[in-house]
């Protein structure tokens, strides 16, 4: 019984099928993790690049540029492939040297002092694969900008 005991233990066929079992759905798991990773980092600086296309397209109304908010709306829904709930454009007013901003530039008053502002905001959500398998959740995007241009 002891001979056969040795034998088995120094007999080493099929111990690369039973490490390969043992070590591939860990690799499986970090190479989906990398790839799902890759794809979060890659749609927030989507996300991130739009709102400063949006941003610099704003800016631009300041030199004499005349572009309307549902412009940079259809702008920002055909380079990000965002729906029009997902994309927010307004423009709001600061009067003299108040904190808050309000919407409708006529509530200042007369002879107030009135900056304008554009704010953007867009939003997305991203389902990654493992949240299939009961991992995780969904991961929701939020990008926001004010600009001043006036």
């Amino acid at each position: 019984m002891m001979q056969r005991t040795k034998n088995l233990i120094r007999d080493l066929r099929g111990s690369m099928a039973i490490e390969t079992a043992l070590v591939a759905p860990m690799l499986i798991i970090m190479t989906l993790g990398t790839f799902e990773v890759g794809s979060i980092v890659a749609r927030q600086h989507e996300l991130q690049s739009a709102a400063n296309e949006a941003e610099i397209i704003i800016m631009a109304t300041n030199v004499g540029a005349t572009v309307e908010v549902s412009e940079i709306k259809d702008i920002l829904k055909s380079s990000v492939g965002l729906t029009d709930s997902q994309i927010t454009v307004e423009q709001e007013y600061r009067c003299n040297m108040s904190n808050g901003k309000i919407k409708n530039k006529g509530n200042c008053g007369t002879n107030a002092v009135i900056s304008e502002y554009v704010t953007l905001s867009l939003t997305d959500t991203y389902t990654p694969t493992w949240t299939a398998f009961g991992v995780g959740r969904a991961i929701n995007f939020s990008v926001d900008r004010s600009v001043q241009i006036s």
